[in-house]
């Protein structure tokens, strides 16, 4: 029997509410997506059609943003940067056992 990769295990402790991890099974595609659209217009030169890759990512990330306020914690971009500047984040809510996390300098 394999375990899980530990990527994956800690990204489903941080994201334990169903409502959540919904809206990231729907964002994360589309964020994906996105990125993979805007490649094929660049790739056509089709600078014109900006806004289709522009609203995937932009839906993507706003399921996301609202998965992460029902959650509670900080989304994984924004604990990169506070991380990378010394500040306190929060990776798993309080309310699933999780405390605000500081950067191991600290």
């Amino acid at each position: 029997m394999t375990s899980k990769p530990r990527w994956l295990s800690n990204w489903l402790e941080r994201h334990q509410h169903p409502v959540s991890l919904v809206l990231h099974l729907i964002g994360i595609p589309l964020a994906l997506a996105a990125a993979t659209l805007a490649v094929v217009q660049l790739c056509q030169w089709r600078w014109d059609l900006w806004w289709r890759p522009m609203t995937l990512l932009v839906a993507g990330y706003l399921l996301q943003w609202i998965g992460h306020r029902i959650e509670g914690n900080d989304m994984g971009e924004l604990i990169l940067v506070r991380r990378w500047l010394g500040r306190p984040y929060v990776a798993v809510s309080p309310k699933y056992g999780g405390k605000p996390d500081r950067p191991a300098d600290c």
